[in-house]
C-alpha cells in the first residue's frame, strides 16, 4: 500500500526498487517492456516508438504509475522487494552492528550480495532446504495475506486460499514456524481455534515479526559467511574481495543509503529510425521466432522423465518413485523444457519441476491417446475449440506470456474481468493453478510438498472439475476426465499439458486484444493529440544480435521471477551467479543489464 501511494519518480530514486521494477517490467506478458538505468536516468523502450515522436519522461512515469505499478504491487516481486528492504534496514541499523559486531565494510558486502531481485534469489537459494526457507515462505505468504481485505468479495477467494495454504504448510504441529513462535513468543492459539478475524490478523502479525527477527538475526549472518567464502573462492570475485578488504581498513567509511538524493535528469532513448506502426504483438512474434530457432539447435534429449521420490510425512526414509515409462504411457517420453520456463538455455531435457516443451506436448498427447483415451467411452462429447489460423504466431508464445502473467500480478486476468469475460477469466485461473501445481507435484523435495500438492490438487478438482463446474469449461471432455483422477490424489498427469494447450487456444484471441489495448493506452500517454495514422515505412529494425539480447533479457527475467514466485526451482548458486554478483551494479541496470554484458 505504501508503494502504491508513492510518486513514481520518487520510487525510482531507490536503486533497489528500480531493480525489482525492471524485473517486473520485462516480464513477457506485457506489450511494452522498458528498462530503466538509474545511474544515467535513461529509459530504453521496447518496442521503440517512432522517431518522429518526442516522448516525455513525465508521460512515461504517468503511464507506469497507472498501468504498471498497481500490478507490480500484487506481484511476488513486490513481496520480495518489501522483504529485501526490511533486511537492508536491519543490516544498516545500530541494532545489527551491536548484536553481530559488523563493521561498515561487512555491511557494505552484505548489502552488495542481497540487494535487488538477483540478491534475493541468491538468499533464497542459500536457505533452500532449511528452516530458513520455511520462515521466509511464511513471511512472504503472511505479508500477502495481511495486505488483503477479506470483506472485499474480489479478494475473498485469494484470502481464504492463502489461509488454507498457511494451515497446510506452516501452521501445523511440528513446523518451524510453530516451533519458533511457541518458543519465543509463548503459547499461541492454534489457527483452527481462531474465530475472530482481527485476532487472527494480530496473531499472524506477531508470528510474522518473530519469523523476520529470526531471519535477520540468524540466517543473515550465516548468509554473510557464505558470501565471504564464495567471493574468496571465485576468481571473478577477486576485485570485489579486494574492495571489501580495502574498506575494512577504512574505519570511518560511510556506506551510501542506496537512495539518489540528486538523481540524473530522466530521459528516453530515441529510436534510430522510423519504426511505424507500433505493434508489440509483431515484436513479440519476432523475438519468439528466434527463441524457437535457438531452442531447436540447442536442444538435447533425455532418456527418461523421472519425478523426484516422494517423501511421505512421518515416515522417515519412505519413498515412492514416479516414473513415466513403457508400463505407464506406452513408451518412455523424451521431454524438453516447457517454453514458459525457459527459452533457450541449451541444457537439454527436463530436470523437475521444469516441464515438457511445446514440441514435446504432441508426443505426450499421442501416448495418452494410446493408453488413456482408448479407455474413454467413444460417445464422450468433444468441445469444438476455436480455429486459430490467423493467430498461430501468438499461440506459439502464449504459454511464455501466461507464465509471466502468473508472476506479474495477473494483468491479463484483470483485462478479461474488465471486458466482462468471466468464463475466460475462469479458464485463465485454471491455467495458473495447474502451473503452480506442477512444481509442487514434480519435486517432492520441496518444503511441505506432500501437504501442498494434495491441497492444490483438491482445490483444482473442487473449483473446476466437479460435475456442477465442469460443464462451464470449453475444453474437451476427455481432457477434463484425464485430469480428475491424478489431481484428486495429488499426483502428476500429462493431461495437465493438454489442458493448458486447449486453454491457450481459447484465450489466444483475447490475449491479442489485451496487447492491442496495452499498445493503444501506451500511445495515448506517449503521443497525446497525435491521432493521425502514420504511413508504414521501413526504418531501423533490430538485427539478429539485438533480437537475441532482447530475448535473453526477457527470458532471464522470467526465469528469475518464476524462481521467486515458486513456479520454478531455485538453482544452486554456481560460478556464473558469483560472476554476476561481481559485475552487477544497481545503478547500471542491475542483474538484468549485467547478464547482457556477460553474454556480450
Amino acid at each position: 500500500a505504501a508503494i502504491a501511494s508513492t510518486d513514481m519518480g520518487l520510487l525510482l530514486r531507490d536503486d533497489v526498487f528500480a531493480d525489482f521494477f525492471n524485473s517486473f517490467l520485462n516480464l513477457p506478458v506485457f506489450g511494452q517492456t522498458p528498462i530503466y538505468i538509474s545511474g544515467t536516468g535513461q529509459w530504453n523502450l521496447w518496442p521503440e516508438l517512432s522517431s518522429h515522436l518526442d516522448p516525455s519522461p513525465t508521460a512515461l512515469l504517468a503511464w507506469l504509475e497507472k498501468h504498471r505499478l498497481p500490478h507490480f504491487c500484487k506481484s511476488s516481486l513486490c513481496l520480495h522487494l518489501v522483504l529485501c528492504q526490511k533486511l537492508l534496514g536491519f543490516i544498516r541499523s545500530g541494532e545489527a552492528a551491536e548484536l553481530l559486531n559488523w563493521q561498515s565494510a561487512d555491511r557494505w558486502l552484505l548489502e552488495k550480495c542481497i540487494s535487488g531481485s538477483q540478491g534475493m534469489r541468491h538468499f533464497r537459494a542459500f536457505v533452500q532446504g532449511t528452516a530458513g526457507e520455511e520462515l521466509t515462505d511464511f513471511w512472504l505468504t503472511t505479508e500477502r495475506l495481511l495486505g488483503l481485505d477479506e470483506s472485499d468479495t474480489s479478494q475473498k477467494d485469494l484470502y481464504l486460499s492463502l489461509i488454507d495454504r498457511l494451515k497446510a504448510s506452516h501452521l501445523r504441529e511440528g513446523s518451524s514456524v510453530i516451533t519458533l513462535c511457541t518458543t519465543i513468543a509463548g503459547s499461541l492459539p492454534k489457527a483452527k481455534h481462531i474465530q475472530s478475524i482481527s485476532n487472527r490478523r494480530d496473531i499472524l502479525r506477531k508470528m510474522q515479526e518473530q519469523a523476520l527477527f529470526m531471519i535477520q538475526s540468524y540466517w543473515l549472518p550465516k548468509f554473510f559467511t557464505h558470501c565471504k567464502m564464495g567471493i574468496e573462492a571465485e576468481e571473478p570475485c577477486q576485485p570485489l574481495l579486494q574492495e571489501y578488504q580495502a574498506r575494512l581498513s577504512q574505519a570511518d567509511w560511510q556506506e551510501p543509503s542506496g537512495f539518489l538524493e540528486t538523481p540524473p535528469t530522466m530521459h528516453i532513448k530515441r529510436s534510430q529510425g522510423l519504426t511505424w506502426p507500433y505493434c508489440s504483438q509483431k515484436a513479440k512474434a519476432k523475438i519468439w521466432a528466434l527463441v524457437k530457432e535457438r531452442r531447436g539447435t540447442q536442444e538435447m534429449k533425455m532418456p527418461s522423465f523421472q519425478v523426484k521420490p516422494e517423501r511421505q510425512p512421518g515416515a522417515a526414509g519412505s519413498t515412492r518413485e514416479l516414473h513415466l515409462d513403457k508400463d505407464g504411457l506406452g513408451s518412455t517420453p523424451q521431454l524438453s523444457e516447457h517454453p514458459a520456463n525457459t527459452a533457450f538455455d541449451g541444457k537439454g531435457g527436463v530436470v523437475p519441476p521444469r516441464r515438457p516443451g511445446a514440441e514435446q506436448v504432441s508426443h505426450l498427447e499421442d501416448l495418452c491417446k494410446e493408453k488413456i483415451l482408448s479407455n474413454l467411452p467413444s460417445s464422450a462429447p468433444l468441445v469444438q475449440l476455436p480455429s486459430l489460423k490467423g493467430s498461430a504466431k501468438t499461440l506459439s508464445f502464449l504459454p511464455w506470456a501466461l507464465s509471466a502473467d502468473t508472476c506479474a500480478g495477473r494483468p491479463f486476468r484483470d483485462f478479461l474481468q474488465h471486458q466482462d469475460r468471466p468464463m475466460e477469466a475462469h479458464l485463465l485461473d485454471l491455467w495458473h493453478d495447474l502451473e503452480e501445481y506442477l512444481p509442487v507435484v514434480l519435486d517432492s523435495s520441496r518444503e511441505n510438498s506432500f501437504f501442498l500438492r494434495h491441497l492444490t490438487g483438491d482445490k483444482i478438482c473442487k473449483i473446476y472439475l466437479e460435475e456442477d463446474n465442469i460443464e462451464k469449461l470449453p475444453l474437451e471432455t476427455r481432457t477434463l476426465t484425464g485430469l480428475w483422477n491424478p489431481l484428486i490424489c495429488g499426483e502428476f498427469s500429462p493431461w495437465i499439458f493438454r489442458a493448458q494447450k486447449e486453454i491457450c487456444k481459447v484465450l489466444c484471441c483475447f490475449y491479442e486484444e489485451f496487447l492491442a489495448a496495452d499498445d493503444r493506452t501506451f500511445l495515448q500517454f506517449m503521443s497525446p493529440g497525435d491521432d493521425a495514422p502514420m504511413p508504414e515505412r521501413q526504418g531501423h529494425t533490430a538485427g539478429r544480435g539485438e533480437c537475441f539480447l532482447l530475448a535473453q533479457r526477457i527470458n532471464q527475467t522470467l526465469k528469475l521471477s518464476q524462481a521467486l514466485h515458486g513456479t520454478r526451482n531455485l538453482e544452486d548458486v554456481s560460478s556464473e551467479h558469483w560472476q554476476l554478483l561481481a559485475s552487477q551494479d544497481l545503478q547500471k541496470g542491475g542483474s538484468t543489464q549485467a547478464e547482457m554484458e556477460l553474454l556480450l
